[in-house]
């Protein structure tokens, strides 16, 4: 009834190999899909220009002037674009 002698063959020692590495890619890929979608759950984009929750848009325009990304003729453009939209807020006195 056991004529090998209850030695795995050459197939056999394949497969377990085989088998292994499948089981430690598919249990280590877990890991660092679980870990990535924990780590940082509130964060849904990598935007550089994304705002703070409780800031407005003036404060994030003048941040973006400060930070000079745009001039000061863009910077009350488009001010005086926001302000016009929103219906509040002074209007910038015109140069």
């Amino acid at each position: 009834m056991f004529w090998y002698d209850h030695n795995v063959g050459g197939w056999g020692w394949f497969a377990m190999f085989v088998g292994t590495i499948l089981f430690w890619a598919l249990t280590i890929t877990f890991g660092v899909l679980l870990y990535r979608a924990l780590a940082k759950p509130g964060r849904s984009s990598d935007r550089s220009d994304a705002r703070p929750p409780g800031s407005s848009p003036e404060q994030f325009l003048a941040e973006r002037f400060a930070r000079g990304e745009i001039d000061e003729d863009e910077y009350h453009r488009r001010l005086t674009v926001l302000r016009e939209t929103t219906g509040c807020g002074p209007r910038p006195s015109q140069r």
